[in-house]
């Protein structure tokens, strides 16, 4: 097992004073059976004049506050202490061709799913940020080939991805369409993410976002940063009989001891980590900072 704690800092400077605020916060880390928060504190200034802790449909915790006082900024920050221990992953070989699990989770009248199965449907199909193009599954189909293992297919699409994407935080923005990713195979977690599952939704598999943080690791004999990490993106796929199994083909690895889950959704809209609404002024500075230290270095 591993420990880390996670600091993650929100702050709008308005350019003007907002009359009223309410907001929704996605900052939470899920209990999972392999990720268990020891500790969580969320920070609000100005202290809100009512908070509420609620679960939203995909069961991520989540905190709706409202400010009614006039403010010029809003700081939130987030500090987590959460254990991770190691995930056992299948063998790629004992998991069902992808196109039995395709058949497992399409729709035929009079047809009873499993509670699980049909949970997992609802990752089949578009949403707003996903969409479901004959250019993408073909190009999906070019690497997972007929018969071949689900969890197999899923590691040829992320190592593709990593092969031929490339990371750059200038090519995109938040609501940059797959296809536009897809023809410039630039983005970064959160586009590699949203395509990935463009794929896999492409050809009738359940595919899900998810949002959290990763373990960055600093040059060699540097110390690491404060606030240099980010939020981090990645993908987790239905197998029937072996439930949701995670991929990050930012990085081509299947998520361990170094991705700390916040939240899952349909695509990005469903969890982030801030959003709402407020009256006032809508020009604004905003700065955002993470930092994720291993427990073995905190200062004594």
């Amino acid at each position: 097992m591993v420990t880390y704690h996670i600091q993650h800092d929100t702050k709008y400077d308005y350019h003007s004073s907002v009359t009223q605020s309410r907001q929704i916060l996605r900052l939470s880390p899920r209990i999972l059976p392999w990720q268990v928060p020891e500790s969580h504190v969320i920070d609000i200034d100005p202290y809100p004049d009512r908070i509420d802790f609620l679960v939203d449909c995909f069961g991520n915790p989540l905190q709706y506050f409202t400010l009614m006082s006039d403010h010029n900024r809003l700081s939130v920050r987030a500090h987590s202490v959460v254990n991770l221990s190691h995930r056992r992953l299948p063998d790629a070989d004992n998991t069902p061709a992808w196109e039995e699990v395709v058949s497992h989770l399409s729709y035929v009248p009079g047809k009873t799913f499993l509670p699980y199965d049909f949970e997992a449907t609802q990752f089949r199909f578009e949403s707003n940020h996903i969409r479901l193009l004959p250019d993408i599954a073909h190009w999906a189909r070019q690497v997972i080939t007929p018969g071949m293992p689900v969890l197999a297919a899923v590691q040829a699409l992320q190592t593709r991805i990593f092969n031929e994407f490339a990371f750059d935080p200038q090519a995109t923005t938040i609501s940059t369409p797959v296809a536009e990713v897809f023809q410039k195979r630039r983005g970064v977690c959160q586009d590699f993410a949203h395509f990935m599952i463009s794929c896999l939704r492409a050809i009738g598999l359940a595919a899900r976002y998810v949002s959290g943080y990763l373990l960055t690791h600093p040059p060699a004999g540097q110390p690491r940063l404060i606030g240099a990490d980010a939020s981090h993106a990645w993908v987790s796929v239905y197998i029937p009989g072996h439930g949701w199994i995670d991929s990050d083909p930012t990085n081509n690895v299947f998520p361990n001891l170094e991705h700390i889950t916040l939240c899952w959704g349909r695509d990005f809209s469903d969890v982030s980590p801030i959003r709402g609404m407020m009256y006032g002024s809508s020009a604004h500075d905003l700065q955002t900072s993470v930092t994720v230290m291993p427990q073995s270095e905190m200062p004594r």
